[in-house]
């Protein structure tokens, strides 16, 4: 703190909702900044129930952070206002004027894709509407009526309130072996998925992140298509099924390629309190 990026180790999946929730709590955030789009959701728990956010940034559990959208972000504007009233944040809540939308002809391209089928995407939409945002045709949420009670300039949020020493929170979306530029390419996302792309959408400069922290967890999954090393095939786990703990850990795959994932993303995140 006060300006902290997270990012996901693997292709999604890590946990990111509920250490960004925790952090939220633990250190009362001021600003939570959710870039990157729709894609999979974000996990938090409350109360004992479950709250699934495709838009919504994750530190909505503290009822004081002001909750934003960032400009380089995609917005499904149906999904937003579904996930506003779930978590009663509308006063709170905020898009970027230049964020872009994700429109139902993007989800209807994205599906009938034969590419993003062997991809193997969401089906949100997101690959199409990132077109259209490189084309210079896409929609931005100051065209949308139904945003305009949220509509702000999150940019100038952000730094006014890193100025005044607030804690702000940016929030990564998916996974860095889904960047468009470092991941499994084909098998990728439309973006760039680590820490200076996630601080550049956000439209916070390099010199103003003070923390970057990598959210892992102890095994890797992914969903959709494209290669994942070390993964075990069902008929193996059949296999395993009956081994001690002891003689499993000495089954696993590939545990050089977990090293050498971990040195490659400190290496181009740079995440904070490391070193090698």
């Amino acid at each position: 703190m006060p300006c902290t990026v997270i990012v996901g180790a693997f292709w999604g999946d890590e946990g990111k909702g509920k250490i960004i929730s925790y952090l939220a709590l633990k250190d009362k955030l001021d600003f939570c900044v959710r870039t990157g789009s729709v894609n999979a959701a974000h996990t938090v728990w409350k109360d004992g129930q479950k709250y699934a956010l495709h838009m919504v940034p994750a530190a909505f559990l503290y009822e004081k952070t002001r909750l934003l959208i960032a400009a380089g972000a995609n917005v499904q504007v149906p999904r937003l206002l579904e996930e506003v009233e779930l978590t009663k944040v509308k006063g709170r809540m905020g898009v970027d004027m230049n964020a872009s939308i994700i429109e139902e002809k993007h989800a209807v391209q994205d599906k009938a894709s034969v590419v993003n089928k062997g991809i193997g995407t969401t089906g949100w939409g997101v690959g199409p509407a990132l077109e259209e945002r490189v084309r210079r045709t896409a929609k931005l949420a100051r065209d949308i009526p139904e945003l305009k009670p949220f509509l702000t300039d999150s940019v100038q949020e952000i730094n006014d309130g890193l100025d005044a020493g607030k804690k702000v929170l940016l929030e990564g979306t998916q996974g860095f072996m889904l960047s468009l530029y470092f991941g499994t390419y084909p098998y990728v996302t439309g973006r760039d998925t680590g820490a200076s792309a996630i601080a550049s959408e956000a439209g916070v400069g390099p010199t103003r992140v003070d923390d970057v922290i990598i959210v892992y967890k102890s095994f890797i999954t992914r969903v959709g298509a494209g290669p994942m090393p070390g993964e075990i095939s069902k008929e193996e786990i059949g296999k395993l099924r009956n081994l001690t703990m002891n003689k499993l850990h000495s089954r696993i795959k590939d545990k050089q390629f977990l090293i050498d994932v971990r040195k490659n993303e400190y290496i181009k995140n740079r995440d904070t309190h490391t070193d090698y």
